[in-house]
């Protein structure tokens, strides 16, 4: 029974995740070729489409806890379908403009914040403790596989009715998602707690700041967050202008990404046996500080290949953490709270997404687009410095963190 409802969960998500590569990657492409917009104007986008991060988690998180997750998964996912077809309707309208994408942009990540705050407390509801990781590792690699395909098949519908194929198939994925959420059975009854919001947003973040293991992978997501988006702020613009890169490679580099989160997947079991916990958890900032380097030496260097590498480095350590991270957060927090403590650790770290687009909007307007790629840099190398010296760093197995 449980495996057929991860299944069902995975493939949701493997559509949701999917309908969203495909517009991440579009977007910024038929900006920067279909309307020459600038660095700023590209980061400006990054900002208002991770606004939602910022705004609506806790909000959510509070929701989630209170109402089916099911059915809020469902109708967010039709919210974002919504968008998608009225992005769809302005391109062949002739309409379309930096603004109207930063706005639908908007509120088609609003679906990945729902869908990301809701998904976690919905597939504990369903699995128990000693399966949680099997269950996260099934919808990380059908995450993965999104994160794979989506760029590069964006990337390559960019080019084709501007944009307008790269909308459909969007649109369709995002229905498909909805329907496999309804396939699912009604979820377990959620115990109400009697509290009002705030004092329930309070225990979360109470519980938060006293965890000695969720503190510092909180703080550790919240600068790799800030210079992760800094540099997909600036990142279409940089590579088009500066390295000669086509609207099929900007998409291919970004599945990069996707396809290093669809290995370390694949790995992790074995990566697992091999390396305790506390290093499975440092292998994301490392990962990323390495892939930083690569693309720090595309100042020097202008080697496509370089990109190329830093962004499937920027999926394979991360996804590990991923994995490791949702794991350790679904044991150690108390099931009525998994939604609240997850909604305000995504307002904190994915917050710092729409920060440091901003970041990115200012350096790139003031100092230049490659004075961008030296704050990532920094930014990569600080989030490292923060885990290897934190507790969670020391865990040698998973179950010693509820201890």
């Amino acid at each position: 029974m449980n495996k057929l409802l991860i299944h069902k969960i995975s493939y949701s998500n493997l559509c949701a995740q999917f309908s969203e590569q495909i517009i991440i990657a579009v977007l910024p492409i038929i900006a920067v070729l279909s309307m020459n917009a600038s660095a700023a104007e590209t980061a400006f986008i990054q900002m208002i489409n991770t606004l939602p991060f910022l705004l609506l988690s806790i909000p959510m998180g509070v929701i989630a806890d209170r109402v089916s997750r099911k059915k809020l998964m469902i109708i967010i996912e039709i919210v974002r379908a919504t968008a998608i077809f009225i992005l769809f309707y302005l391109t062949f309208s002739g309409s379309l403009s930096i603004n109207k994408i930063a706005l639908f942009g908007f509120f088609i990540a609003m679906g990945t914040v729902i869908y990301s705050v809701a998904s976690p407390a919905l597939v504990a509801s369903f699995v128990i403790k000693e399966q949680l990781i099997n269950a996260n590792r099934s919808i990380e690699i059908a995450k993965s596989v999104a994160f794979t395909a989506g760029p590069a098949l964006g990337g390559i519908l960019a080019s084709y009715l501007s944009g307008g194929l790269a909308f459909i198939l969007a649109f369709s994925l995002s229905i498909v998602s909805a329907v496999f959420l309804i396939c699912l059975p009604k979820e377990p009854l959620i115990e109400k707690s009697g509290r009002n919001i705030i004092q329930e947003l309070c225990d979360g973040l109470i519980f938060l700041i006293k965890n000695k293991y969720l503190m510092p992978i909180t703080i550790t997501a919240f600068v790799f967050n800030l210079s992760q988006y800094l540099l997909l702020s600036i990142f279409a613009y940089y590579v088009i202008n500066n390295l000669s890169f086509t609207s099929f490679e900007v998409g291919a580099s970004l599945s990069l990404i996707g396809l290093g989160m669809l290995i370390g997947s694949f790995l992790y079991k074995i990566i697992s046996k091999k390396i305790n916990f506390g290093f499975q958890l440092s292998l994301g900032p490392i990962s990323a500080f390495m892939a930083s380097i690569l693309m720090f030496l595309t100042l020097i260097y202008s080697a496509k290949i370089l990109v190329f590498v830093a962004f499937f480095f920027f999926g394979f350590g991360p996804i590990i953490w991923t994995i490791s991270t949702v794991s350790l957060r679904q044991l150690i927090t108390p099931s009525n709270m998994i939604a609240k403590v997850s909604s305000v650790i995504m307002t904190v770290t994915f917050g710092a997404r729409p920060l440091g687009a901003a970041i990115g909007v200012y350096i790139s307007a003031n100092f230049g687009v490659k004075s961008c790629i030296l704050a990532v840099l920094i930014g990569f190398l600080i989030q490292l410095i923060i885990i290897l010296f934190s507790k969670p760093a020391k865990l040698k197995n998973l179950s010693d963190a509820e201890e």
